[in-house]
């Protein structure tokens, strides 16, 4: 799961959410020649350390053949200002396919805070063995960029007439993006995919951020450079030329913008040398990438419900022995669940008024079993304020309903749906509900909660479900779609993963924060996920 939301008290929307993003751009010097017959083949993976453990983050791409490589892919971190972040740069030399970094020859590694990196903007290390020697004369140099500027251009572009360069058959083209980098030299931005046997390529579209193609600067001039590729990593220069994004957003769908590839070795050879082929630029759009943080900043309040689970299977709150039994301290693990939340998404909702049902109890006067009743017995108003609010209603009702069953999600995650599908006709980013259900087991409607969960993936809606208790928590585990899409008894896939599960017992004994943490991490990318899908900026956003 990714940790996107950092865990620090309640504080001003800004500073508790507000994580930059970096942009770490690698090359590698005099690496160690591992390889008998040819020079190495380096990629780079970068570790972050989580609780004192090395976590891999990514890897580059492999550079065949080259003991100075420069990777075009770019690590992407976040920057948390308040934090210690230790990374390690560990470079191999690609043996086999495998995935496991043990099958491959250890180059030499690196290790620094993100801080460290920033302040200094570029640093150039030596390498280090496992034994802390130097690797031989390798060197490593790490560059970092700030990605505030969320704007990302996708361009489409293809080749005509290119210069054939294999004795036997066509050329395998691919093409290069180079920018100027601070020491005014060409600096590797994007490499295309290779297209094979074809003198008239077509290149998938791709998307990069603006500031890694050109620093945000449309005007400054980006170099081009077709190659034709090589096995053995001796790529054969076609031909380049330089462009700026300015001149490539003239392209239009119908009207591509076309390029003479130059080769001015052959220019200056040949007289009646006219171009080394055409690179066209089919189409070049400049859009915005919006992050959580642009659609909080927006102005987007997220809705929060709590639903509370009161079937018999809690035991008697009276009870020592249980889940709803209120201890000294004052709380319990439903309590504890509430807090964890709450106390985070209630920074987000500018009136903290907050509905709060219960599901599974018998209520007075007649005692007919309910599914979704407002714990404050006034079903016309079940806002609570704030989390206190919550608390204090949850802790009142307590003596005046009697627990029974069964446990049925449905009705309350269509309540909460049918909020969220009125909140659609605004047709604006400006609310995403969030339903935390609290809960001690087994689902008895399991065919109507997968369905009425399908139908909410395609809502402003995210439902959390913490689980207390020892119960066996498989079918919550089903409903969490991290490993499979979540299907409806009709068959209906759910268009996206909104459901997180937790079971409360994996963080009894850790601090506060770890849950909401765990609880919270997938929320803020369904956020955008939702809004992106729904071709929705944030609502006081600036055009590209």
């Amino acid at each position: 799961m990714a940790h996107t939301v950092p865990p620090t008290p309640p504080g001003p929307v800004g500073s508790q959410y507000c994580v930059c993003k970096v942009e770490l751009s690698v090359c590698g010097q005099n690496l160690l020649d591992r390889d008998v017959t040819s020079k190495s083949d380096p990629f780079c993976v970068l570790f972050m350390e989580v609780s004192g453990k090395w976590v891999e983050l990514d890897r580059t791409e492999t550079a065949v053949n080259n003991l100075n490589p420069a990777f075009a892919k770019k690590f992407i971190v976040d920057y948390h200002f308040e934090e210690v972040q230790k990374l390690k740069f560990a470079l191999f030399d690609q043996d086999k396919s495998s995935m496991q970094l043990y099958e491959h020859d250890f180059l030499g590694e690196f290790s620094c805070t993100l801080g460290m990196i920033v302040s200094s903007k570029k640093i150039t290390r030596t390498l280090l063995l496992g034994n802390g020697k130097p690797a031989g004369k390798g060197m490593i140099t790490i560059a970092a960029q700030e990605l505030s500027d969320n704007r990302v251009i996708t361009l489409s572009m293809a080749g005509r007439k290119l210069d054939k360069k294999d004795l036997f058959g066509k050329s395998d083209p691919f093409l290069e993006f180079h920018k100027p980098g601070d020491d005014g030299k060409w600096m590797l931005v994007h490499r295309t995919e290779v297209i094979k046997y074809t003198l008239d390529p077509i290149w998938k579209a791709f998307t990069v951020p603006l500031v890694s193609l050109c620093d945000g600067d449309v005007e400054k001039l980006i170099k081009v450079v077709c190659y034709d590729y090589d096995s053995d990593g001796g790529h054969d220069f076609i031909g380049e030329f330089q462009t700026s994004v300015a001149r490539m957003c003239e392209a239009q769908d119908a009207l591509p913008l076309e390029l003479e590839c130059i080769n001015p070795k052959k220019q200056k050879k040949k007289k009646n040398y006219k171009n080394s082929g055409i690179i066209i630029v089919k189409s070049c759009k400049i859009t915005r990438d919006f992050s959580f943080l642009d659609y909080i900043l927006g102005g987007c309040q997220l809705m929060f419900t709590v639903g509370i689970d009161f079937t018999a299977s809690n035991g008697n709150p009276r009870d020592p022995s249980s889940l709803h039994y209120i201890n000294p301290m004052g709380t319990n693990e439903y309590l504890s669940a509430i807090w964890a939340v709450g106390q985070i998404i209630q920074d987000y909702d500018s009136d903290k008024m907050f509905p709060a049902l219960g599901f599974g109890a018998q209520l007075p006067p007649d005692w007919k079993v309910s599914h979704e009743f407002a714990i404050n017995f006034n079903p016309t108003n079940p806002f609570c304020s704030g989390v206190e609010g919550i608390v204090q209603a949850y802790s009142a009702c307590l003596p005046h309903i009697r627990f029974y069953g069964p446990t049925n999600f449905s009705p309350i995650i269509n309540h909460v749906a049918r909020f969220a599908a009125q909140a659609t006709q605004q047709e604006a980013a400006s609310q995403y509900f969030i339903l935390l259900i609290i809960t001690d087991g087994v689902i008895s409607d399991m065919d109507e909660t997968r369905h009425a969960v399908v139908q909410a993936s395609k809502l402003p809606m995210s439902i959390i479900i913490v689980g207390v208790g020892n119960a066996d928590f498989a079918a919550m585990e089903f409903l969490d779609g991290d490993s499979r899409v979540l299907r409806s008894n009709t068959g209906e896939e759910a268009v996206r993963d909104i459901v997180q599960f937790v079971p409360f017992r994996d963080f009894r004994n850790a601090p506060k924060e770890t849950l909401a943490k765990a609880v919270l991490a997938e929320l803020p990318q369904q956020v955008v996920q939702y809004f992106k899908h729904q071709n929705l900026p944030p609502i006081n956003s600036e055009p590209a």
